[in-house]
């Protein structure tokens, strides 16, 4: 059965499964669960990518310290640069084993491989400073390598940072803690939880499906990102939007929803939030125009370096250009930037988001809107 959906019933599928619609959740824990990965970005314009995808889902209750304590805990752990409720790393243990992938190999996976053995050495020193200290950062293990990474200079002479990268999609070391924006690194074992691998055909379904659950409605495949991918293969079931070109997959759970009254809320996302993430799929259901600026010059900005998009039940509307002073003790509003005009009624619901952000900061509002 092929499901055919309004783009604003695509719309709210992805918003519920987003848990961005009025039915706010209560259990952190089981938001990372839900949301499958949250992208760990330090970026501090406003706030770190991760504490902003989870207040947006549980709003004044949450603290940032209460992320920090699930880590401590080992309820959540990071892992190439996400953040997964722990028992969920089993779904990874197999692709670890077989790191760097299943032939036929790629080049650039054999590349790496031929990297690591090429470093053995170094690699083995970097085990053996962790069990006899660990966790560690980067700059304080030992650079043995005797090949040099190879680089077009973003990398250029991180040898160590480069291999830690390797030996943990191989399951071998793990992001411990974090100190500021410094990752401390550790001996997987005292990290991950100890479980057993799901078989990787096995896994790579149930991965697929939980990416799925999270995003609501995607692509069976679409254009490769770093990180988690946006493409869910065969999971769901699929499904054509009226005036979107193209195959569909979709959550069946959140079919079944569409018969219930659709309650949305307002909410200021990170940039890097799953909701906005594929800019393509974002373009096609929301009908949305926005790109992350921090990268262009500033002459060159539309919305602001960190611009926030905004989210007012079923529509993205505009985007909130705002940045954090913690030296000041102020949040400054720049701009809201309404792709059209706002009723009364939304911008009294961003104003209050935006308090409650500068709340979430411990910052006074400096609102130089007007």
């Amino acid at each position: 059965m092929v499901h055919r959906l309004t783009r604003q019933q695509a719309r709210r599928i992805a918003v519920r499964a987003q848990l961005l619609d009025a039915d706010r959740p209560t259990d952190m824990l089981e938001v990372v669960r839900r949301l499958w990965a949250v992208q760990v970005d330090l970026t501090a314009a406003v706030a770190p990518s991760a504490h902003l995808v989870l207040w947006s889902r549980l709003g004044r209750a949450y603290r940032p310290g209460d992320l920090e304590e699930l880590q401590v805990d080992r309820a959540v752990v990071e892992y190439d640069g996400m953040l997964h409720a722990a028992d969920d790393l089993a779904l990874f243990r197999a692709d670890m084993h077989d790191w760097p992938g299943r032939p036929p190999l790629r080049e650039w996976q054999e590349d790496n491989l031929d990297w690591v053995e090429a470093n053995s050495a170094c690699r083995d020193d970097i085990l053996d400073r962790l069990r006899a200290e660990g966790p560690l950062p980067a700059r304080e293990l030992p650079d043995t390598c005797v090949v040099p990474w190879r680089s077009s200079g973003w990398n250029t002479g991180k040898n160590v940072l480069m291999l830690l990268h390797c030996m943990e999609r191989r399951g071998e070391v793990a992001v411990s803690s974090r100190e500021g924006r410094e990752r401390l690194w550790d001996l997987a074992e005292r990290v991950l939880p100890d479980r057993p691998a799901v078989p990787w055909q096995e896994a790579r379904v149930e991965r697929g499906r939980r990416r799925l659950a999270s995003l609501g409605i995607a692509r069976a495949k679409t254009t490769e990102t770093p990180g988690e991918p946006n493409s869910v293969g065969d999971a769901g079931e699929p499904a054509v939007i009226d005036a979107v070109r193209g195959a569909w997959r979709v959550d069946p759970e959140q079919v079944e929803r569409l018969d219930q009254p659709f309650r949305g809320r307002t909410a200021l996302l990170s940039p890097l939030d799953r909701l906005v993430f594929d800019r393509k799929r974002m373009t096609e259901l929301f009908e949305f125009d926005y790109q992350l600026e921090m990268y262009k010059p500033a002459a060159a900005r539309r919305w602001g370096y960190w611009a926030m998009p905004v989210l007012h039940g079923d529509r993205l509307v505009g985007k909130l250009d705002a940045t954090a002073d913690p030296d000041a003790g102020v949040l400054h509003v720049d701009a809201l930037h309404e792709d059209e005009p706002l009723s009364a009624s939304a911008r009294a619901a961003v104003d209050r988001e935006i308090r409650s952000l500068a709340a979430l900061l411990e910052l006074d509002v400096d609102d130089a809107r007007g």
